[in-house]
């Protein structure tokens, strides 16, 4: 099957369209001015956007801390929802990630978004932990979710 995206770092020209995306997906989402200073704050982030005819239809943010990735950021446009975007923007970032020796990726779910925690199932994610009342707005548990590359004998 023939994506009707590609796959390409992001670039401070595409913080309206991350703005939009944060807006139509999230109760809480990131300002103009966070989401700038994440596009610039290159050597701990790496933004990829999923673009068609020069509208991002999808966003994967990660920060990358010591040997850690965590995902701050995986959104689609509503109208792009179900066609395989985020899958595609994992699909990328997982082996760069694990090659470039990361051994862990993390990230944080809503307990109720049952849609992405299937995804990230899909793709080896396992509990690690809950942060209670982590929403603010919404007053809502995330749920914690782990993928290792490579495990220390000490962790779980």
């Amino acid at each position: 099957m023939t994506r009707e995206w590609y796959i390409r770092p992001a670039e401070l020209r595409d913080l309206h369209q991350l703005v939009e995306i944060e807006d139509a997906q999230f109760p809480e989402p990131w300002s103009q001015q966070l989401l700038r200073d994440e596009l610039t704050t290159a050597s701990h982030r790496r933004y990829t956007v999923a673009e068609h005819q020069d509208v991002v239809v999808g966003v994967l943010g990660l920060m990358l801390i010591e040997d850690d990735a965590h995902i701050n950021t995986i959104a689609t446009r509503p109208e792009w929802e179900g066609r395989g975007v985020a899958r595609s923007l994992l699909d990328e970032a997982l082996p760069v990630i694990a090659a470039e020796g990361y051994r862990r990726m993390t990230l944080e779910v809503a307990v109720s978004n049952a849609r992405a925690r299937a995804l990230y199932t899909a793709y080896g994610f396992e509990p690690l932990g809950v942060r209670k009342q982590y929403y603010r707005v919404t007053n809502e548990d995330a749920l914690v979710l782990v993928k290792y590359w490579q495990r220390d004998s000490h962790e779980p």
